[in-house]
């Protein structure tokens, strides 16, 4: 698969925990040699976040466009980076899907708070809502507030990288952008499936009338992950692969922290309305409380 990053989109509101995603998109963005488009989306419903009172619409409207312009060139800097400004009216999450469909982005880089409980389920996430619509990966970069240090500089390196495989359709491009961004980086990459104990269970319980043993599925998957780590064009990248039981995003962030992950990898894979208000996605659930940020990766979906 050729997988080509040339076209960023880094989200921000301005505030400290959102501007701390703008140091990996123009890092990234320097390094994949791509068009960084930084997005500061208006929400007129918010103006007093700008410290205005809503008199004239389009007067406000235009007040605001000019300070977002000026406070989003003042947050890039003088950085050596071929970017530009994107800002627009609107719903948050609505309006950079269809930003991201328009310059065809191929990534969207935004930061997350995270939220749990109550508030979640009334209030929801954008960046949430984000991984579930936009037509391209999203990088999920935790404020420091959810724990990670300030950055000294603008120069993100990613040395050690995990991906969670599931070996579904979603997992497998997952493995795929893991191993584009490990050899981009000469990072080492992590393979891990975590096995949930009840379905562990229900597989090696005998089968049929004659009550037969079934094979030995820890060992099968171990197989499958050694050949994911072998698969074509796939040498030269330092791999390794681990084999857990639990619960997948519990035993995700636990394998980050304990082994120092510098990225996480996740594919995306649709729910019910129910699992996504109630349970959430594995994806969801570990860009919550990962240590390190988390790229979750879908299809491209072609412009319309």
């Amino acid at each position: 698969m050729n997988i080509q990053i040339q076209s960023i989109i880094c989200t921000t509101d301005f505030s400290d925990a959102s501007n701390y995603a703008v140091p990996f998109a123009v890092a990234l963005a320097r390094e994949m040699g791509a068009r960084l488009y930084v997005s500061h989306v208006i929400d007129l419903s918010a103006a007093t976040m700008y410290g205005e009172a809503v008199v004239d619409l389009t007067e406000l409207q235009n007040r605001i466009k000019k300070f977002a312009q000026e406070e989003t060139a003042r947050i890039v800097g003088a950085e050596p980076v071929d970017w530009e400004p994107l800002i627009s009216v609107g719903h948050v999450a609505d309006e950079l899907g269809r930003l991201a469909q328009e310059q065809g982005a191929d990534l969207v880089v935004a930061a997350t708070h995270g939220r749990s409980g109550l508030k979640r389920l009334i209030l929801g996430s954008v960046t949430e809502r984000l991984i579930r619509t936009l037509p391209c990966p999203l990088l999920v970069v935790q404020s420091p507030e959810a724990g990670l240090a300030q950055p000294g500089s603008r120069e993100v390196r990613f040395k050690r990288l995990l991906v969670g495989c599931d070996f579904s359709p979603d997992s497998e491009l997952a493995v795929e952008f893991g191993f584009h961004l490990a050899r981009r980086f000469q990072a080492e990459l992590h393979l891990v499936h975590v096995i949930v104990p009840s379905v562990l269970e229900e597989l090696i319980k005998p089968a049929g009338p004659q009550k037969e043993a079934r094979p030995d599925v820890r060992a099968e998957l171990k197989t499958r992950l050694a050949a994911l780590a072998a698969g074509e064009g796939r040498s030269g990248t330092s791999t390794m692969t681990a084999l857990l039981a639990g619960d997948p995003p519990e035993e995700l962030v636990k394998y980050a922290a304990l082994h120092e992950t510098d990225l996480m990898i996740l594919g995306v894979r649709g729910r019910t309305l129910a699992e996504k208000l109630f349970v959430g996605s594995t994806t969801d659930r570990v860009v919550r409380r990962a240590p390190c940020p988390v790229l979750a990766v879908r299809p491209r979906t072609k412009k319309i």
